[in-house]
Order: C-alpha cells, then sequence, then structure tokens
C-alpha cells in the first residue's frame, strides 16, 4: 500500500488496510451466533471503544477481509460525488486553526464527551501500523490516569471553543453535538462555550435512530445525543458594548439580539412546545453570563430585569418575544388546542421557589393548600448537599400574604372571581370576598416584588458571611441560593478571591453540577491569574 506511486490510490490504500488492523488482531471474537442464529463472518467481531481480549478469538484470512473492505469502499467512493476545488480536510488540534478571523459561515463540532472514549489510546493500533504517535496530553478528554480531571477538561473545550470564536463570521452559527450523563459535564461545556463569547440559543436532542455500542449497553448512558445551538454575537453589539460599558442599556441591546436569534415556535407531534429559552429566567442567566465573561458588573438585579421585560417585549405563555414576532407565534398558538407548558423539576431551592411562583400564579393558596402539593415535588432529584428549606421560610421571603385588612389584592380577586360562581362580581372589600381571600399566598406586583428580594438578598448575604468564617474543612449541607448570592456580590465588588476562598469549602462536584456558581468560580480564577 505505502510503495504505490499514485499519492491518491495510495492514500485510499492505505484507509483501506486501516479499517482492517483491529479485526485482524487478537481483539477479533469469535461469535458463532450472530443475530441470534449459527453462523455468520467473522471479521472484525472487535468491541468497539475498548480493548478487550475475548477468551475465544478468531483468526480470518487477510485477503478475505481486506477483498471485503474494497468491494464496499469502492462502491462508497464512487457514489460520493464531492467537488474535490471545494473541499479541504486537514488533521490537527483545533486550538489552532489555519484559518483568518471571522472567515466561517458555520461551524459543526463532536467533541469528546468527557471520559467516554479514550480516543487517542484507542489509535494506538492503527498509528503504531503508521509508526507514528499522538500526543495525548493536549487531548480534551477526563484521564484520572493522565490527571486530567474535569477542570482541566473545560479548560481544553475552552481553547478549542475560543478558536472556533476566532474564525467564525460575527453573527453565525456552532452546532455542538453533546453526549454525556453527567451534570458535571455538561455544566463544563455550557461554561467553556460562554467563557469563549458564544451565546447558547436553544438545546435539543437528535435521535440517531441506531445508538453506539455505549448507548445501547450501558445503563448510565444518555440514549439520545443532545445539540447545542450557539452563536458568534455580531459586532454592533460588542462596539455598543464597548462605547456604552456596563449600563442598563447594553442589557437591554443584549436581550434585544438574544431574542431575534431564538425560534419563534416549535410544533411537535401536532403539540407547541414551550421554548426554554425565551423564559424570562433564562434570558436573565444570558444576559448575567454575557457581563460576566465581559469582566462588567450586571446592571441590573432579578426584579428589574424582569420588571424590564414586561414593560419592553410582548410576553405569550410565559414566554417573551419581540414585537415583530408576536404576530407569527399567535398564528401557530391559533393552531393548536392547549397552550404549551414548561416542565419544572424541584431539585434545589431555585427551582422550589419557581415551581410555587408558577403554582401561585393560577391559585393563590393557602398555606395548608400549598403543602401537600409542594411536598410531592420534593422527590429523589433534590441535589445532594443542598438543605432543604422550609415552605414556610420560601413563602415569608418570596411571596405575600393576604391577611385580610384592606381590599382584596388583585391577583387573588382575578382567581376567586373565575372559580367561584358565588364570588363573581363581588368588589374587593366585600366581606364575603374578604374571608375566602384571607391567609392566602400571592405573587406580589413588581414594586413589592423588588422590596423582597433586596430583604431576601440581605438575608442571603448575611449567611453568605457565616460560609466565608467557617473554619472546617468542607460544608456539608449548604444553600445554593446564598452561595449565588454571595459569589455575585463579591464579583460586584471585584473580590474574587472571596469566591475562590469559599468554593474551595464545599465539594468539588457541588460547584460542578452548577452551572452559574461555576461561571463565577472559572472567571474570579481568571481574573486572578491575570494578576498574577
Amino acid at each position: 500500500a505505502k510503495a504505490h506511486p499514485d499519492a491518491r490510490i495510495r492514500a485510499f490504500l492505505l484507509f483501506m488496510v486501516e479499517q482492517a488492523i483491529w479485526g485482524l488482531s487478537v481483539l477479533n471474537r469469535y461469535q458463532p451466533i450472530q443475530h441470534g442464529r449459527p453462523g455468520g463472518s467473522q471479521v472484525n467481531r472487535q468491541l468497539t471503544g475498548v480493548y478487550y481480549v475475548a477468551s475465544q478469538h478468531a483468526e480470518c484470512s487477510p485477503w478475505y477481509n481486506l477483498s471485503g473492505k474494497l468491494d464496499r469502499l469502492v462502491k462508497a467512493f464512487r457514489e460520493l460525488k464531492v467537488n474535490a476545488d471545494k473541499t479541504a480536510i486537514s488533521t490537527g488540534t483545533a486550538t489552532r486553526l489555519p484559518l483568518p478571523d471571522d472567515s466561517v459561515d458555520y461551524i459543526f463540532t463532536d467533541p469528546p464527551f468527557g471520559e467516554n472514549i479514550y480516543y487517542a489510546d484507542l489509535n494506538f493500533l492503527v498509528e503504531s501500523w503508521h509508526r507514528v504517535t499522538t500526543d495525548a496530553k493536549p487531548e480534551a478528554i477526563i484521564d484520572k490516569f493522565k490527571k486530567k480531571a474535569l477542570p482541566e477538561y473545560q479548560h481544553l473545550m475552552q481553547r478549542c471553543f475560543a478558536e472556533y470564536h476566532r474564525v467564525l463570521k460575527p453573527g453565525r452559527w456552532m452546532t455542538v453535538v453533546f453526549s454525556n450523563s453527567k451534570a458535571a459535564v455538561w455544566n463544563a461545556i455550557q461554561v467553556a462555550l460562554q467563557q469563549a463569547g458564544f451565546v447558547v440559543a436553544e438545546v435539543t436532542a437528535l435521535d440517531k435512530q441506531q445508538g453506539s455500542y455505549r448507548q445501547v449497553t450501558s445503563t448510565t448512558a444518555v440514549k439520545q445525543d443532545l445539540v447545542i445551538s450557539a452563536y458568534k454575537p455580531n459586532g454592533g453589539l460588542e462596539q455598543r458594548f464597548a462605547e456604552r460599558g456596563a449600563c442598563a442599556d447594553s442589557a437591554w441591546d443584549f436581550v434585544q439580539m438574544h431574542l431575534k436569534q431564538l425560534s419563534v415556535s416549535k410544533i411537535r407531534n401536532g403539540r407547541l412546545e414551550f421554548i426554554v429559552e425565551r423564559d424570562p429566567r433564562r434570558i436573565f442567566d444570558r444576559m448575567v453570563s454575557w457581563f460576566v465573561r465581559h469582566n462588567a458588573v450586571v446592571p441590573l438585579s432579578s426584579q428589574e430585569f424582569q420588571e424590564g421585560l414586561r414593560q419592553r417585549f410582548p410576553e405569550r405563555d410565559g414566554m417573551v418575544f419581540l414585537p415583530e414576532q408576536v404576530a407569527e407565534y399567535d398564528r401557530k398558538r391559533a393552531q393548536v388546542a392547549q397552550a404549551p407548558q414548561m416542565e419544572l423539576f424541584v431539585c434545589d431551592e431555585r427551582s422550589a421557589i419557581d415551581w410555587l411562583q408558577n403554582f401561585l400564579k393560577r391559585r393563590p393558596s393557602t398555606y395548608q393548600e400549598i403543602h401537600p402539593e409542594f411536598t410531592t415535588q420534593l422527590g429523589a432529584g433534590w441535589k445532594k448537599h443542598e438543605a432543604k428549606p422550609e415552605l414556610m421560610a420560601l413563602l415569608e421571603n418570596n411571596f405575600l400574604k393576604y391577611d385580610g385588612e384592606g381590599e382584596v389584592p388583585s391577583q387573588i380577586h382575578a382567581y376567586l372571581s373565575s372559580n367561584f360562581k358565588d364570588l363573581r362580581g363581588l368588589e374587593k372589600t366585600d366581606p364575603r370576598l374578604i374571608a375566602k381571600a384571607k391567609d392566602r399566598w400571592y405573587v406580589p406586583d413588581p414594586n413589592k416584588a423588588q422590596d423582597l428580594e433586596k430583604k431576601r438578598e440581605k438575608m442571603l448575604l448575611k449567611e453568605f458571611q457565616t460560609y466565608l468564617g467557617f473554619t472546617g474543612r468542607r460544608l456539608k449541607e449548604f444553600r445554593l441560593e446564598v452561595l449565588r448570592a454571595g459569589f455575585k456580590d463579591a464579583w460586584s465588588k471585584k473580590d474574587y478571591q472571596t469566591i475562590i476562598s469559599v468554593a474551595k469549602k464545599i465539594p468539588d462536584e457541588a460547584l460542578q453540577e452548577d452551572e452559574k456558581l461555576l461561571l463565577w468560580y472559572d472567571q474570579a480564577l481568571t481574573r486572578t491569574e491575570s494578576v498574577l
């Protein structure tokens, strides 16, 4: 194969032999029964993705093996219509692409998934035949034997994504295929993307119909890959941010640009789907990440941001749209019978508050009515180190209770008059309405919500000081909301050392499995390292 004078034929022959190397080694298993019946070819029966020598192995004729490969490859290449003048293939590191800045229209990348497959190690047999070796040190995988843990993997992926960001044209897209069952690896990919400058617009499932060996045989492997759609913000946004700085106008400029990139509607099996990226809370998270990545103070609190969204952008079914997008969504909405619903899984204090907010928006209720519904949500999915909050504490710190004094709040009045016939048409001061409304918890209006948020943030920061003063080795139980508030406050003061010192007091998995904490921590490390 190596001696053929024609370069293209020589490359083809080498490629053909490569496909047979594993099947010609002792890794080739003997399988007398295939597809449920005796017999079948013994060519290339090795396990994929792993080195495994079975107790019985088959030795096939090289000519039989290679002739079959030749026939299949000839057929494949004959049917493949490729314009060589418009196609380029290269092998190298994704951290140094031989391409100019802002030159690529679209990127599709299928990176290593944590420690799913050890690619460089698995190349050893084929590379030995070629008498070459891969430098596995910069390989973007998790490998405890090579002392490459999750932080090293995230750093390597971030370098690759940063290079993708450099060569991609502003306003263009990148698709990232991802498959890993560990939340920590998922968060590492997300944070690496954001650190590189990308903005995530959508995450969807990719059903390839036929799973890989690991997907089919493993109980922990995810059965479908995830597809992350991310874009590089256009140059105009960056230029305006450089001119304005970290102000509220910059935040709304980002939101305007971000909403423009998102899908307006998604219909599956005749049902309209809830677009998670259009959820006001998710939009706030994306805005915060963008400011953090620019080493800027976030100019708006959560409640100020939510109120600003309501004033500036129309909302439909819990999703935020640009004015020019609403008509298109309304047309799609008119074609289906049921409004899309967002699925909420209660796993920590933040998601518990979100669940209560959704519940009380639909149905202002008393503590006795809320308690059984709330308790059923606190299942096995609760995060390991997260302290479970008391329901009453969540209600008192985030919502309001009508005590029977004065007019019935409009939120409760609207619910009661819609659901109880005998209470329809009554004034807000009617004794019958007041009696039914008394002791019901409800979602406050924006002004009161901001006051509640300030009060709650003050309490969270007070508790954060106890974490900061903790002298033990590791905190066994803590509140993620306290850590998030403390990290955010320290970031605004450029007190990066506080973020780093408190992060060392919590278990690594707790930090790595929370995207927000990981983003603050990673940025704090970057800032302190740049100073050194």
